[in-house]
């Protein structure tokens, strides 16, 4: 997925500004695929010169100018045959993983150190999906056009409270206090000190 498909995905909601964009995109598929504003505004200008996007000034008094973008026929296009090709599973790139290959070469404490904080950002973002999901749809059913923001938002809370109970198990696996060596074995939920 390129940052173009996501903003054209952004743009079938609504016409809107750059800093609606970035806020829309903040706000929702920002929780999945990662953009900063200066990208967002750049690949806007992307969009623009290829046609797959056009942009429409608006003009304000005391204030500057704003332009708002909409999706063209080309732009709709365009997120159609994205759309219609075969998705790319994610690849995990994780350092904290990386370190707990090497467990038995590295100190344990700031790695508990790590996994906690790790511990309470997926608990907070859990949370936050929890709250969205039940403020957007409290019935938790969903109109068509909404159908896909409803299964992405079940699928956030379901992948957080699976990291979260992850963390729950990499600290109990790790015992505090401990060096490099003294390692706790996990088996059908039984714990028992290895050494």
């Amino acid at each position: 997925m390129a940052l173009g498909d996501a903003i054209l995905a952004c743009l079938t909601e609504r016409p809107m500004t750059g800093y609606e964009l970035a806020k829309t995109f903040d706000a929702s598929i920002g929780f999945f695929w990662k953009a900063d504003h200066q990208q967002i505004y750049r690949e806007l200008t992307r969009l623009r010169d290829r046609g797959h996007i056009q942009g429409r000034e608006v003009v304000q008094s005391g204030k500057p100018n704003k332009l708002v973008y909409t999706l063209t026929q080309e732009g709709r296009a365009a997120l159609r045959h994205w759309a219609a090709r075969p998705s790319v599973p994610p690849s995990i790139k994780d350092d904290l993983l990386v370190r707990l290959y090497a467990l038995d070469s590295v100190d344990i404490e700031p790695l508990r150190a790590d996994l906690m904080a790790r511990l309470e950002q997926h608990r907070d973002r859990c949370s936050r999906y929890e709250r969205i999901l039940n403020k957007r749809f409290p019935q938790g059913t969903a109109s068509p056009a909404d159908m896909g923001k409803l299964l992405g938002l079940r699928m956030g809370v379901r992948h957080e409270r699976a990291v979260v109970e992850w963390c729950e198990e990499a600290l109990d696996a790790l015992p505090a206090g401990a060096s490099r060596t003294n390692a706790v074995s996990i088996q059908d939920g039984q714990r028992e000190n290895n050494g």
